[in-house]
């Protein structure tokens, strides 16, 4: 609640004044609704009312949402990368690379792959929805639980999903939670906490908004380890009006599992019809 100036209010009359102003009737006076609402922001909940630190922490994801392009990449349907993965085991790197081509959609994603130098590829993965496949000369077959879980986790604590889903829900509490370093950049760190007490954080570029670091935790469903999941994003490109960090480099639990490397993006690209068909891609395949 807004502290109430007491300056020429006698003392006694505090608690009257107290009783008769609302916290809504003191947000009134500061309105101002003529005004058009910024553009490309997401706009606070109605259903409940923001404190000091939730109004940062929205400010600071809204400039975060306008410099990755604004309303164009609010509402882009579909998104196309070609590049290259390196891996990486305890933090240390194994040698093996993979090319790839990444489709995704909102709600799909297909990752064709090759370890050759060709632009042939050897193996595809399709997430759709709750289901993951993999499909190669054997044929279609399930991804494993483990993976799978991994793909849907990553999916649901994405910077879109931060976005689109968890700052439009009125239940969710945004914290700012002050200056860091994320990269030897000064970032902003808001976290985005929801009704299961689940939570994104997002370290956000103090001078770009651009972010730079997402993280979240998880608990294993057998050995109930706290597990920490973070992804840094650097290099950023201007697709098409959409910022694009051509590396993305994934972390667990402090150590460096992969880096991925952008050659090519873009943005808004006609899709197969059967894409995201595992059994269309098996298929094609064998051919």
């Amino acid at each position: 609640m807004r502290k109430i100036p007491v300056l020429l209010i006698p003392v006694l009359l505090i608690p009257v004044l107290l009783v008769f102003c609302s916290p809504l009737t003191l947000r009134a006076q500061n309105t101002t609704p003529d005004a058009p609402p910024p553009t490309s922001s997401i706009a606070a909940p109605t259903s409940s009312a923001e404190d000091a630190s939730s109004k940062k922490a929205r400010e600071a994801l809204n400039a975060m949402v306008q410099a990755l392009g604004g309303d164009t990449w609010l509402n882009q349907q579909n998104a196309y990368i070609d590049g290259r993965i390196a891996g990486f085991y305890q933090g240390k790197p194994t040698g093996a690379t993979v090319r790839y081509w990444d489709w995704r959609t909102p709600t799909s994603e297909r990752i064709d792959m090759t370890e050759k130098k060709t632009d042939k590829h050897d193996w595809s993965q399709i997430f759709a929805g709750k289901e993951c496949w993999e499909i190669t000369f054997r044929g279609k077959n399930p991804v494993p639980k483990d993976q799978c879980a991994e793909a849907i986790r990553r999916r649901e604590h994405s910077i879109e999903a931060a976005a689109h889903v968890w700052m439009k829900d009125p239940s969710t509490v945004l914290m700012y939670e002050g200056q860091s370093l994320a990269e030897r950049h000064l970032a902003q760190q808001v976290t985005l906490l929801n009704a299961e007490n689940d939570s994104i954080t997002i370290q956000i570029d103090a001078m770009t908004h651009l972010p730079l670091r997402r993280t979240y935790f998880w608990r294993d469903p057998v050995y109930k380890d706290r597990n920490e999941e973070v992804e840094e994003y650097d290099d950023y490109h201007n697709i098409e009006g959409i910022q694009t960090p051509f590396t993305i480099t994934r972390l667990h639990n402090g150590d460096m599992t992969r880096q991925s490397f952008v050659f090519k993006a873009a943005y808004n690209v006609p899709l197969p019809p059967d894409g995201f068909d595992a059994t269309a891609a098996a298929a094609h395949l064998h051919k």
